[in-house]
């Protein structure tokens, strides 16, 4: 159920950390909850600044990246708030990686040599570097998991033409290079991420969220290459810590499993977690900025009548 009702309000859609409400034909408000999800399923605790965080990185990445794709971002009137310009999604999700990491090792460690249409070299380890970084699409699924697809399958199924799917890689591509660059600037290594994209007429925009810890995962650059040589775990930051302890308390989205208690203590712990991420990627103090619902409110209410006035 939506938390608010908006004037020329068209549609809301409560996805499983967002909620997003439809104003006119043109815009989107979305909202960064302080839900968290894994394996799917949204956990019972809310996570104290969680959205105002991915928000916040968000909003840096994507006005860090502007000058390569237009990006759907045109205000950020309150902390966990975005508004931009409303867009007709691809049903596709751009996975780029860097690394052969997460899925990508799994597919490999089973004896795979080529995942979503890709080859994958011969004689690499988990966490290598791939040659130069590649692009392993999903299907964006309404309901249960994204599934993989090729570039082939992409095309023939109409899910973008091929000189849209030639934009898309181009994009994306010039996008992961920045992230990577914006990563190192920090001693980071953005290792893979994924970019959704939208049109408004002929034009292809980049939507939602890019580089945040919900969506990429990142290594610690320090001690990368000598971790790789001597078999250690690579330090990561990314939301996979949460991952990590529900496979401890035996959870894994699964029928028939249950989410373990969270705790206050272990819920404060993840908040830390997450501001700690920002922290590191954005390289600046995170100033936490709680706002009551009258005033994020009045906030989006002053920005959309704005933007009204100044965009369309």
């Amino acid at each position: 159920m939506e938390k608010y009702q908006f004037p020329a309000q068209t549609n809301f859609y409560r996805g499983k950390v967002r909620d997003v409400y439809s104003i006119g034909e043109h815009l989107l408000v979305m909202l960064a909850s302080n839900r968290i999800s894994a394996f799917d399923v949204v956990l019972p605790q809310p996570i104290p600044f969680k959205g105002q965080v991915l928000n916040e990185i968000a909003a840096y990445m994507l006005r860090a990246c502007s000058d390569i794709c237009p990006n759907w971002l045109l205000s950020t009137p309150a902390p966990n708030v975005s508004i931009g310009r409303r867009c007709e999604p691809f049903k596709i999700e751009m996975v780029v990686r860097g690394n052969l990491t997460g899925h990508a090792w799994r597919t490999y460690s089973a004896g795979a040599r080529i995942l979503c249409g890709v080859p994958l070299p011969e004689g690499m380890k988990e966490n290598d570097f791939f040659p130069s970084p590649i692009i392993t699409p999903s299907t964006k699924a309404t309901e249960g998991h994204d599934e993989d697809i090729s570039a082939a399958e992409i095309i023939a199924q109409g899910l973008a033409s091929e000189k849209d799917w030639n934009t898309l890689q181009h994009y994306s591509l010039a996008l992961f290079e920045r992230g990577k660059s914006l990563a190192a600037a920090r001693d980071l290594i953005l290792v893979d991420t994924k970019y959704e994209f939208g049109k408004r007429g002929d034009e292809i925009i980049l939507m939602d969220e890019i580089h945040t810890p919900d969506s990429s995962r990142y290594f610690l650059a320090n001690g990368f290459e000598e971790r790789q040589q001597s078999g250690e775990r690579q330090k990561q930051l990314s939301k996979e810590f949460v991952r990590e302890w529900l496979i401890e308390n035996n959870f894994m989205g699964k029928p028939g499993q249950v989410v373990p208690e969270m705790t206050a203590a272990w819920v404060d712990s993840i908040s830390k977690r997450y501001i700690e991420l920002y922290e590191n990627i954005i390289g600046e103090a995170f100033v936490p900025r709680p706002m009551s619902d009258e005033e994020v409110f009045d906030k989006i209410i002053a920005a959309l009548q704005q933007l009204e006035i100044s965009t369309f």
